[in-house]
């Protein structure tokens, strides 16, 4: 169909079919989106956070629309003026001129063909900048930090919040022009503006042209030159040397820093000579500005820094860097707050004087405090023995904390002590449904919760693991806070009181795809399961409704379930929850923070609480070292983390503060920020952009039982753990030497891994006094090497939180360290290893290190069998290592091996008398009138003489086939196997 003027047209018909296709499209594009919109509002605002939200999205709005207006129309004018002076009349390059076409098409929609394309490129770039609100919120809302730069002298704020949104506005403004400059010299060429020569043709160019042009080139140079001016700010985060240090160098300062002022003048020369085009018509000026500007940009920008790096300055690095690594290691150790005398206290020389063996022997602190249960190994004891039923589980990885605890001596005293606890909430674990639990009703409606907080004390097992056949010894004594025990008459004299024990809310209930359950009822039977002889129905006021239709329409929408919306156990009442893991729930509520990749329940005023910690970070800081937030988080821990681990993003960071602690009620699903660090100013700029959401640290300090439970953040330890390794150096001759750093020894317990040893928690004596503490400690060794270099802890008790004491060893000996102390256990071990590994899986728990009495040093492990055969196999503590030298130049290694804590420190040389038995419980008077009497250690010699004879021999069997081997010595290695048949044999009529 033709309309007039011979222009084809569509029918009606087709009009309507075009436009429902393009509305299903809009639809399908759109509708998801606004279904996501619309359902974190109704979340946001069921968790009270609906200001952060609606922030967001203003914000988002905003900086979209004012982009997409400017850079629309920079384009969108300079399309426009060149299409506004185009020539009355172009003459025909040939009969078939390409362009004639275009300038067709375009002189029939005129508006709407300049119109489209900028609009078009400015959405774009709208939608590309909007994603940069927090720059724009930071800029507008930033607080002073009170400290300067060592080269300009601005406040850091400038560098943190200021020079990110110039940044910004400059890359629209170069983005912007260069696309006018195409988008002008593209429309003069169409409409005759612009004629390119060839065949016998001279190129031309209108006065319009030539103008609007220069005027484009200009203003983008004076933008450079204004860039230019900005580089110089950027040098302070340079990576020139960043193998070494990151910040200016002496070659960014004194080359790299004129030249930047160089070309600057010359941006704005050329800037001039562009303008100057506007009156002469000889374009070679403006011609050759361009070409003096890459000249430039080349020798002065690029070669000239690089050729004096390489003659003048590496040839004496070491002297002309020093200034430069001073300013790194100011600004790094605060940036981390590793500061030496305010955050860290270094004692040095550590162990140079011999231990005092009274004083070991008398560290109740540390002794009664060993932990025997690694968190990482237990967790199956938890599931087998705590479980309940299928749906029930743990997380492979379990959490360490503390709790204060009545225990009764010997003459029947009664005092409140710390003790450490592996604790866990027992949460549904969706990956354990049977197939017949796979139903939507059951997943979503029916187990809806989990139950209980279940606690180990730390220090004890049930009894001594005598027979690894026996169900018992070796296994954790629980503590249970459950919906079978609350109720109980001697519930109240527990250590740990649980009021609400049902979990909604945690990390492995939010494993089921799709996370979301429905709870509510109006008035009928309830049909969540709680107990085998109860059900339940949710009464916290927390979950967004959907007992309307439009609601449960959205949701239907949101997870792709038809069930949402037909299925007649959703009524007037119900409630849906979802964002159930608690580090989402903080992260979403502040979007600005960075959570540590683990979270752990801590019982607080009888409610369960996930309490996790947030971090503010930068991304640039001047001078400060920058660092991988993935890679110095990683070790054996986190690699192994399981189902509910998680690693940090990988991006590079110069600056971390743990300014927030989050909790979130595994009940309600509340969320409450609290302000930890009140010098922070990033967190005190996001305060003023989302005011409110963040309560102040007087209200945390109200709650004491809350901060009690307060743990030093993994994340952020590790970080300053990693740093240290260097950073405790403050000598600049020194540090690029290298000749002082240390490492971060890889866990020894993983056989031919080169993942770091984790941190460990544990109660123990206070590095400066002998009061307990409890800490979080690691170890670090002189690079490259296995000796031990330096012991860490961080204080994570209320008082003094966060003091970092570095106890460093003298350098004009050796003490061993952790891979070398494991060697030792595995071969002290090695014998009744070889024997258990017929009928049981061993593993080699958590290796301890231990300061003892002031200068000595335990290293603690436990070693831990588990059944081969069997669904209810799991981990026991079968013996206990201990490796201890014993005071004075003279004094020997004494390596500790039996079934108790007590033996295995006796064997060591400490006299046991401090240490915990097996089966001891934390007890009240109301619950133990009379007091146990302590376990007398056995002596060192734990085995019968038999015993020890049949051990002996299989351990000298086997080193003599080992040897034998390495030799190649066949007949050796036969009569070596042979000695070795005979000593299992001997060691097996035992009875053993």
């Amino acid at each position: 169909m033709t309309g007039s003027g011979g222009r084809p047209t569509l029918s009606r018909r087709v009009k309507i079919l075009i436009g429902i296709g393009v509305g299903l499209l809009i639809l399908l594009l759109v509708g998801p989106r606004v279904v996501s919109l619309i359902t974190d509002w109704l979340w946001y605002s069921d968790i009270g956070y609906s200001e952060v939200m609606s922030t967001m999205i203003v914000t988002r709005l905003v900086v979209f629309l004012v982009v997409t207006a400017v850079v629309a129309g920079i384009i969108g004018g300079a399309i426009y003026a060149a299409y506004r002076v185009r020539p009355d009349f172009v003459m025909l390059s040939s009969p078939t001129d390409p362009l004639a076409r275009y300038r067709t098409a375009i002189g029939m929609r005129p508006k709407l063909s300049l119109l489209l394309p900028s609009l078009f490129i400015g959405v774009m770039a709208g939608l590309i900048a909007q994603g940069s609100w927090t720059t724009v919120q930071t800029f507008i809302n930033g607080e002073s930090f009170g400290t300067k730069d060592p080269q300009f002298g601005l406040d850091i704020s400038f560098y943190a919040f200021t020079l990110p949104f110039l940044r910004m506005i400059l890359d629209i403004v170069f983005v912007s022009l260069v696309i006018a400059f195409v988008g002008n010299l593209l429309t003069h060429y169409v409409f005759g503006g612009l004629r390119l020569g060839g065949g016998g043709r001279s190129g031309s160019l209108t006065r319009a042209a030539r103008v609007q042009l220069a005027v484009i080139a200009g203003l983008f140079m004076i933008a450079k030159a204004i860039g230019y001016w900005f580089d110089r700010y950027d040098l302070l985060s340079s990576d020139r040397r960043g193998d070494i240090f990151d910040g200016a160098t002496y070659t960014d300062i004194n080359y790299v820093l004129p030249s930047k002022l160089i070309l600057m003048a010359i941006a704005i020369v050329c800037a001039i000579a562009f303008f100057a085009a506007i009156a002469l018509r000889d374009l070679r000026i403006p011609a050759l500005a361009a070409v003096l500007m890459l000249l430039s940009a080349l020798v002065i920008g690029v070669v000239w820094p690089a050729a004096m790096e390489q003659f003048s300055v590496k040839p004496s690095a070491d002297t002309k860097e020093a200034e430069y690594i001073q300013r790194n290691i100011a600004a790094t150790t605060d940036a981390y707050r590793i500061r030496d005398g305010k955050d860290v206290e270094y004692q040095y020389d550590w162990t140079s004087q011999p231990a005092d063996q009274g004083k070991v022997n008398s560290d109740e602190a540390t002794l009664s405090n060993i932990r025997l249960l690694d968190p990482n190994v237990v967790s199956k004891a938890f599931v087998q023995r705590q479980s309940l039923r299928n749906f029930y589980g743990f997380p492979d990885q379990l959490a360490v904390d503390r709790y204060m605890v009545k225990e009764t001596d010997d003459s029947g005293t009664t005092t409140e002590n710390q003790r450490d606890f592996i604790v866990a909430a027992r949460e549904l674990d969706p990956q354990r449904y049977n197939d017949n639990q796979q139903s939507w009703i059951n997943k979503h409606t029916v187990y809806t919760h989990g139950n209980g907080f279940i606690a180990a004390p730390a220090n004890t097992v049930d009894a001594p693991n005598t027979d690894t056949s026996s169900d018992s010894g070796g296994l954790p004594k629980f503590l249970v806070s459950d919906l079978q025990h609350i109720n109980e008459p001697g519930y109240k004299d527990e250590p740990i009181q649980v009021k609400q024990p049902r979990i909604y809310f945690g990390p492995m209930i939010a494993k089921v795809n799709p996370d979301y359950a429905i709870v509510g009822s109006d008035g009928g039977a309830p049909r969540e399961y709680d107990t085998d002889k109860s059900n339940f129905t949710y009464t916290a006021g927390s979950g967004v409704s959907v007992g309307n239709l439009g609601a449960r329409m959205l949701y239907a929408l949101k997870y792709g379930e038809r069930n949402i919306l037909l299925s007649d156990v959703i009524n007037s009442n119900s409630k849906i929850l979802y964002n159930r893991d608690p580090r989402d729930r903080v992260k979403k509520a502040a979007p600005w923070l960075t959570v540590d990749s683990t979270t752990y329940p801590a019982v607080v005023d009888g409610s369960i609480k996930w309490v996790v910690d947030g971090y503010t970070t930068l991304k640039t800081y001047p001078y400060a070292q920058r660092m991988s937030l993935a890679s110095a988080t990683s070790d054996s821990n986190s690699e192994n983390a399981g189902q509910t681990g998680r690693a940090q993003a990988d991006e590079d960071i110069a600056y971390a503060r743990n300014s927030v602690k989050a909790t979130v009620d595994a009940y309600t699903g509340q969320v409450t920020l609290y302000q930890f660090d009140t010098s922070d100013p990033v967190l005190k700029t996001w305060m003023k952009v989302f005011p409110g959401t963040v309560k102040d640290r007087a209200e945390l300090d109200k709650q004491p039982d809350l901060l009690e439970h307060m743990r030093y953040p993994e994340d952020l330890f590790k970080m300053q753990r990693e740093l240290l390794t260097r950073y405790h150096v403050n000598n600049p001759s020194v540090f690029y030497r290298a000749d002082n750093f240390w490492s971060v020894p890889s866990d020894p317990t993983e056989e031919k891994s080169t993942l770091n040893q984790p941190p460990y928690y544990f109660t123990a004596a206070a590095p400066n006094n002998t009061q307990s503490q409890f800490q979080l400690t690691t170890v670090m060794t002189p690079l490259r090497r296995q000796n031990l270099a330096a012991y860490m802890t961080a204080n994570a008790d209320p008082k003094d939180y966060g003091r970092i004491t570095v106890k460093v060893l003298p350098t004009d000996s050796q003490t061993v360290g952790p891979r070398q102390v494991q060697d030792t256990f595995n071969n002290t071990a090695s014998s009744e290893v070889t024997l258990l590994k017929g009928s049981a899986n061993v593993t080699f728990g958590n290796l301890l290190t231990l300061p003892v009495g002031g200068n000595g040093i335990l290293y603690v492990q436990p070693l831990y069998t588990e059944s081969k055969v069997g669904d209810s196999a799991m981990p026991k503590v079968y013996r206990m290592l201990t490796y201890y030298k014993e005071s004075g130049a003279n004094g020997r290694v004494r390596v500790g091996f039996a079934p108790t804590i007590g033996e295995a420190l006796a064997e060591s040389g400490i006299n046991p008398a401090a240490a915990t038995e097996p089966g001891a419980t934390p007890t009240t008077p109301e619950t133990t009138p009379q007091p146990q009497q302590p376990v007398t250690p056995k002596a060192p010699e734990s085995r019968s003489p038999q015993e020890k004879a049949a051990v002996d021999a299989i351990g000298a069997a086997l080193e003599d086939a080992r040897k034998a081997q390495a030799s190649g010595d066949f007949k050796a290695y036969g009569e070596a196997l042979d000695r070795l048949d005979k000593a299992v044999k001997q060691y097996q009529a035992l009875g053993n």
